[in-house]
Order: C-alpha cells, then structure tokens, then sequence
C-alpha cells in the first residue's frame, strides 16, 4: 500500500537527492500536525455551532451571519500572517538570519496595529453594519448576532497575534509545537462551550466568551515561544518596533493582494448572506450549519496551503527553480488524494453527526444536499484553486492570483447565486452550486497560469 501512495504522490519529473529540501519523511512530518491543528480549529466553529444550536434557531441564524462579518476582517490577518510566513521561509532559504528576524518582529507589529484597529471598526459601527449587509432580519436574529459580534471583536488581537506567530513556526516547519497549543486552546473552548450553554443557559455569550478566552491562551503562548532565541526565527523588542519600511514593504507587496483577495472573497460571501437572508430562518439555519459543515469537509485542502508556503518559499528562497516545481507538483498530487479521501468519509458521516444537532427535518435535509454538493466539487477542483494558487503565491505570483481569485468570486459567484438563488428560486442550493462555479473558474485560471511557467520570474527577497 505504502509504495502504492508513493507511486500515485511522486511526478513524473523527478529531482536529484542533493535538491531535496523534503523528503517524504519531512513532508509528512510538516504536514500531518497542520492537518491535527486546522482540524481542531475548525472544531471551535463546529462546537459553537454544535452547542448554541441548543438556544434555539434564531442564535444559529444571528451567529452565522456575523461569522461572516467577522470572517472579513479574519481573513486580513491571515493574509497578513500568510505574507510575512512567506517572507520568512524565502528568509529561511536563502539562509539570511538576520533578515529572517527582523521580518518576524515587522510581522508582529503589523498584525497587531492592524487587529486593534478592526476591533474598534467593529465596536463603534457593528450594529450599522450588520444592518447594511444583512438588512432587516428577526429581532431574534439581530440580538444574538451583536452579542456574539461584540464579544468577538474583543477578541480580534489575540487571533492576530496567534495567526502571525503561527505562520512564523509553519516557516521553520515547527508544525507540532502549533499542534500542541491548538490542543489546549480547543480543550479550553469546547469545556467552555458546555459550561455557558448547559450550565450557566447563556445563550450565544456562552460560547463567545470561551472563544475569546481560547485565542487569549494561544496568543500569549505562541508570543513566549516567539521570544525564545532557540529556532531560526524569533523576535526582539528592538525587531517589533524598527518599523523598518523596506521590510514593512516586502510583506505588505505579498501581503495585500492576498489580503485584498481574501477580503473581496469574504464580503462577497457577507452580500451572499444578505440574499441567504431573504429565504428565511430555517434556510439561513440550514446554511449556517452546512457551513460549519463545509469548513471541516475542506480541512486537507486548506490545511495544505501552509505547507505550500514552507516547501516552495524555501525553494524559491534558495533560487532552485527546479526544486519549486518538482514540490508543486508533489504537494499537488498530496493535495487531490487527500482531499478525495476526507471528504467522501465526512459526506458519509454527515447524516449521524445531524443527529447531534437540534434542528428541523426540513433544515436537516438542507444541509445533506448542501454537503454533498461542496463535498463533491471540493475534492475535483479546489487542490488546483486553492492549493496550486497558494504555491503560486508563495513564489511571489500574488497579483495574478489576487485577480483571479477577484474575478471568479466576486464577479461569476455573486453573478450565479442571483441567477440560481432568486431567479430560479433554487434558494440555498442555487447559492451553493454558484459558489462551485467560482471554484471551477479560478481553478482554470491558476492552472493556466501555472503551465505558463511565469511565476518562475518572481523575486521577494
């Protein structure tokens, strides 16, 4: 079986043993505590989901859809995170130390001026902006949704913090000290979790709270260990506050068109949800769980964007062309088998862990549909669209990406959710196969743009 995989995982183009950065081992050494950590991850959404369901269809609804807000300003800290990890494995390549460490220090600052002024963004205009991109839902809905909007937003610099680091330690390829910490943050969320829904009936409060507790734990963690000088990367008091614009520069230059990408990507889906909106509570419930649903199916292909980053920001650090290719291609396969795997045996276990949720046999019979369709176009299409996209990027390709990722989602997925959604009335199912178009699209476009060769010309460092 073993060479079996081997034989399926290895490209045709092979590469002299002296040029791999990775072998087989180190690939799965990386990869498998990044799958652990971005599962238990993902388990936070799915528990709160889980548990507040418990509090009635109108919490599901109000945390969904500020999930969705919240989720815009998520994403600039990824991308952030995203852009100074990819800076820093180049770093890490080319053997530059010292730059190494000055760019994990920028990184920090950035991450953290940038959360402290999202969280004020949503403290003062939250309400306004939840009625301009939901419009009028049930006082129900409203009320739930800006408890948990004012509690998350708290919570905002601790993610950030996390988020930087984390992708700092991915660069080294420190993948199991990320496991560790995401273990404990999850144990803290979902004992939490029990303790305000069962115990203290507080509603969406009490699975906000935990949340914001959780992240606070693992940020202030991932900051000690950051600190320690025993690893390639660390930081400094005097690397966090250099502001050093030439380094600023290059994580923004990779930084912001993935941030941009990612945002435009979310607030495209925040619109969708104002169309979600319009179809009632127990669609807007439905979509909500299938979306946590969703999440967890997408897992392999989405935990591999961060060894895209390690593996070919590396190569491209060290200037080996070659050796790029050879791991896209590799990481590529990785990416398919393992995709196809996970999300056949989620579909199959979809039914019985329905069975946890307090919901209505109409929404239930939603959210099967809606899993079956993201399950199946997801292991198809979403390797290429996804994980060859963040290959690209970690070679410096970002613009292109940027603008078709821009393309693909806010222009094709919003153009056929209104086609499917409102003109043929197929409701959250219409919404569901537009967001496979989008897939589809954008996964031709990278794979064009990777059989060009032209991300081979980048240069960050």
């Amino acid at each position: 079986m073993r060479r079996l995989f081997t034989r399926i995982l290895e490209p045709k183009q092979q590469l002299k043993d002296s040029q791999k950065r990775f072998s087989d081992h180190d690939l799965f050494q990386l990869i498998l505590p990044i799958i652990i950590e971005q599962f238990l991850a993902m388990l936070v959404g799915m528990a709160d989901t889980l548990m507040v369901s418990y509090a009635g269809e109108a919490a599901v609804s109000g945390v969904s859809l500020v999930n969705q807000l919240n989720n815009i300003f998520i994403m600039i800290f990824t991308a952030l995170a995203s852009g100074g990890a990819i800076v820093a494995s180049q770093y890490v390549g080319s053997g530059q130390h010292r730059e190494g460490i000055l760019a994990s220090g920028q990184l920090v600052m950035l991450v953290t001026l940038v959360s402290f002024a999202s969280e004020a963004v949503l403290l003062i205009w939250g309400s306004p902006m939840f009625h301009l991109l939901f419009g009028k839902v049930d006082q129900p809905v409203y009320e739930a949704g800006m408890t948990y909007l004012i509690i998350s937003a708290w919570s905002f610099p601790f993610l950030a913090l996390y988020n930087g680091c984390a992708g700092l330690y991915r660069s080294m390829g420190l993948t199991k000290t990320l496991m560790n910490v995401s273990v404990v943050m999850n144990i803290i969320n979902v004992i939490g979790n029990s303790i305000g829904i069962f115990v203290l009936h507080a509603g969406v409060a009490g699975v906000a709270y935990p949340s914001l507790i959780s992240r606070a734990f693992a940020a202030v963690v991932m900051l000690y260990l950051m600190g320690k000088k025993d690893h390639t990367l660390y930081i400094t008091f005097r690397s966090v506050f250099a502001w050093n614009r030439e380094m600023i520069s290059r994580i923004v230059h990779v930084a912001l068109p993935n941030g941009i990408e990612n945002g435009l990507f979310q607030f495209s889906k925040v619109a969708l949800s104002s169309i979600v909106a319009l179809f009632g509570t127990v669609q807007i419930a439905a979509n909500g769980v299938a979306q946590s649903f969703w999440s967890m199916a997408a897992l392999f292909c989405v935990a591999m964007g961060p060894a895209f980053i390690t593996v070919i920001g590396q190569c491209m650090g060290a200037g080996d062309m070659e050796a790029a290719d050879y791991y896209m291609k590799k990481l590529l396969r990785m990416t398919w088998l393992g995709s196809v795997i996970w999300d056949a045996a989620f579909l199959a276990l979809t039914p019985a862990v329905l069975l946890l949720y307090d919901l209505s046999s109409e929404a239930v019979h939603l959210v099967i549909i809606l899993v079956i369709i993201h399950n199946v176009f997801n292991a198809a299409v979403c390797p290429v669209a996804f994980g060859l996209s963040t290959g690209l990027r970690a070679a410096g390709d970002v613009n292109f990406t940027m603008w078709a990722s821009i393309f693909a989602t806010v222009v094709c997925r919003v153009f056929f959710s209104v086609v499917f959604g409102l003109w043929l009335h197929m409701g959250v199912i219409g919404i569901a196969l537009a967001m496979a178009c989008d897939w589809m699209i954008k996964a031709a476009l990278i794979w064009y743009r990777y059989r060009s060769n032209r991300w081979k010309n980048f240069s960050i460092i």
